[in-house]
């Protein structure tokens, strides 16, 4: 998905190379503004969502999984990928319930970013939840899923600690920090 009002690159040639259930990659032969021709590798990917799911006294619910890309467990909100035909605010209430049990009265958008756009097109829509109400979680088959909650200051010293290292974890607890502290 181009930027709005940004120049566009021509496809020259272009072929798939997989197709599968969470991604696709392509191989594309462009010529990008400015005359540039390359070989572009992109990862195609439907879109992301995530919860920074707040309570009434400022504790974040966090999420610790294994992954498999990076060989280990991580800290990170409750998130997941789009199906198809729901909005970004649909998924991320689906996935919240799916992943901690929780059901948010109140669902704002927090940011919107690109993943890794040097060869990916995943585009990450990032909600605050809160008036939070407890309901059965539904974990997919294949997630281990271990859920605790943390007070803001604790989240930001895990930042700080090296604690917490995944990207969308991150743009939303400092996001959610410089909104408090008057600089968002």
């Amino acid at each position: 998905m181009p930027h709005e009002g940004s120049p566009r690159a021509r496809v020259v040639g272009h072929r798939v190379v997989y197709d599968g259930k969470v991604l696709a990659l392509h191989v594309d032969e462009v010529e990008e503004p400015g005359g540039v021709r390359a070989t572009r590798e992109v990862v195609r990917q439907r879109g992301s969502v995530a919860a920074l799911a707040l309570s009434a006294d400022d504790r974040v619910v966090l999420v610790r999984q294994y992954r498999y890309a990076v060989d280990g467990a991580l800290w990170e909100l409750p998130a997941g990928r789009l199906d198809p035909g729901e909005t970004p605010e649909q998924g991320a209430r689906r996935e919240l319930v799916e992943e901690v049990g929780l059901e948010a009265e109140t669902m704002e958008p927090l940011a919107v970013f690109y993943t890794t756009p040097g060869f990916c097109d995943e585009l990450m829509h990032v909600f605050r939840a809160t008036a939070l109400r407890q309901v059965p979680p539904r974990p997919e088959d294949d997630e281990r899923i271990e859920a605790r909650w943390f007070g803001l200051d604790e989240a930001m010293g895990m930042i700080e600690r090296g604690e917490i290292r995944e990207g969308k974890t991150l743009v939303a607890l400092l996001r959610e920090h410089a909104l408090r502290a008057g600089r968002g």
